[in-house]
């Protein structure tokens, strides 16, 4: 039995009865549709509470550990010789400090998994904040790591850490997505990318010598995140709940109504189309089954899209993006750009980056996303090639080292137009609320994944095949473009039950042949 709602409320549940009856679902009250597409007060906190106190923690934890690296790697050799009374080699140093950077992506693999079964157990805002409280007891213990002279306490700060980047990247275009109207959706689900880049950046600038890159705070510096996720912590407290979620998952459908209202700052009998969609999602969900990751994996109609998402973000980072964030330094030297150059340059790919995730929310309210998508990827190949072939010139001319650094940072701005943002958060758009959060996670298990292998494999496979590696990335993101020729739906404007109901014959599934007859 539903909790009492207002009269509004029961207005739409008297439209729902009817039409479940089989008779014409109309509006009881003789209201008309208002227009609930734009920016709301409540929408923009949200946007900018999960940008910055979820995805910028992410992105400053996977750029700050760059400029003071040597810095770090020496307090851990000096920590196990003073504790253990053990002299590491130059190699059990590396081998070490590999797995201090390395395990914060073994942290985000795990809340990636986790997600799925938080947001839908206590729903997405709690899931938000088990995520801001995980960045916070990360800083606590990077706080500790001097004091204590603790290893251990390194790498477990980088586990916590890990998982609420994790917990970030899966939770936050699903939530976004869900508590914006369908024309704002794609603007809203770039947000995770956009807090990612700007994180990247601070990470960056807060590791140069003269800001907290000193033997002094490096400790400080790791920790400098924390004020974001305690203040998004207090403010998703006061944040609607997903009215898809609460509708939907939860059955709670008064709740549901109420929050929808608040979110779009109307009266609820003006957002007939909104509940229609939303009465139309929970006739179609199986009251047999939960949707959990092991349903997911199994279920046939969802096969496609699951395989689109899994792949789209790991081929998001096999692109190579994040080969110039972790090695740029190491690539701007080997240009013959000095040290100082090396560090502006790559401070240039981390604004170029953010300049790029900025217009691109307004490029996916107003464009294809796989046109935007297919643009994206062919400039990014261009790109790599030919920065295999100025490095490879570099010292025959001596222009070459600024046509290598002007192409990386023109790649960092074609990945930003569509490949940096679309696989964040194309599976909101193409799952239905009941199976989105599993399929998003695994989606952020396979970005994680492949950001673990990039770490770990390009400085083996640049030592080995020089700047060879390059056209890896460049093959990598051909097969990307030709498979989403052929199996991605154009989603911009379509509803989630549409797109969905395209592709439930599984590989023999041609959605957008079936868009194209329709048309």
């Amino acid at each position: 039995m539903l909790a009492e709602t207002d009269a509004s409320a029961l207005c739409i549940d008297v439209s729902k009865v009817k039409s479940l009856a089989g008779e014409p679902r109309k509006s009881e009250c003789n209201t008309h549709d208002a227009d609930p597409g734009g920016w709301t007060p409540l929408l923009v906190l949200g946007g900018a509470t999960c940008c910055l106190g979820s995805a910028l923690p992410a992105g400053y934890n996977i750029g700050v550990m760059n400029n003071p690296a040597h810095l770090m790697q020496s307090f851990c050799n000096d920590s196990i010789r003073e504790r253990y009374n053990v002299q590491m080699s130059s190699y059990e140093l590396q081998i070490l400090w590999s797995t201090v950077v390395s395990i914060f992506l073994i942290g985000g693999v795990s809340g990636s998994l986790i997600a799925s079964w938080l947001s839908d157990k206590f729903g997405r805002k709690n899931a938000l904040c088990a995520g801001n409280l995980c960045g916070i007891i990360g800083a606590v213990l990077f706080l500790l790591v001097r004091v204590t002279n603790s290893v251990e306490l390194f790498l477990i700060g980088r586990v916590a850490v890990g998982l609420s980047g994790g917990l970030a990247t899966a939770l936050l275009p699903m939530y976004m997505t869900e508590i914006a109207p369908l024309k704002l959706r794609g603007a809203v689900g770039v947000l995770c990318q956009l807090g990612i880049t700007c994180g990247v950046l601070m990470g960056q600038i807060a590791g140069l010598e003269n800001v907290l890159g000193t033997p002094e705070s490096w400790h400080i510096m790791l920790a400098s995140f924390s004020p974001l996720c305690l203040v998004a912590l207090l403010l998703t407290i006061v944040l609607p709940e997903s009215p898809k979620y609460l509708y939907i998952i939860r059955g709670e459908q008064g709740k549901a109504l109420k929050e929808l209202s608040r979110l779009r700052n109307m009266d609820i009998m003006l957002l007939q189309s909104e509940i229609t969609s939303l009465q139309e999602e929970l006739a179609m969900r199986s009251t047999s089954e939960t949707w959990d990751i092991k349903r997911v994996l199994k279920e046939p109609t969802v096969r496609l899209p699951l395989f689109l998402v899994c792949f789209m973000q790991f081929g998001q980072q096999l692109s190579g993006i994040n080969a110039v964030f972790y090695y740029s330094n190491t690539i701007f030297l080997g240009a013959g750009l000095g040290i100082t150059g090396a560090q502006y340059a790559t401070l240039g790919t981390g604004v170029a980056n953010i300049g790029m995730a900025v217009i691109s929310v307004l490029i996916m309210s107003l464009f294809s996303r796989r046109k935007v998508l297919f643009l994206s990827c062919y400039l990014c190949i261009g790109c790599l090639i030919v920065l295999r072939l100025s490095i490879a010139l570099i010292h025959k001319a001596s222009f070459m080292p600024w046509v290598c650094t002007v192409t990386v940072l023109a790649y960092v701005i074609f990945y930003g137009i569509g490949l940096g943002p679309i696989p964040f958060f194309i599976g909101s758009e193409l799952f239905d609320v009941g199976p989105r959060s599993a399929a998003m996670s695994l989606g952020s298990v396979f970005n994680w994944g492949g950001n673990f292998i990039v770490g770990m494999m390009f400085p083996l496979l640049q030592a080995a095949i020089g700047p060879y590696v390059f056209l890896i990335f460049a093959g990598i993101i051909l097969i990307l473009v030709q498979v989403n020729q052929v199996y991605l739906p154009e989603t911009l404007g379509r509803t989630t039950t549409d797109i969905a109901a395209a592709m439930t014959q599984g590989f023999k599934s041609r959605p957008n042949v079936k868009l194209n007859a329709n048309a």
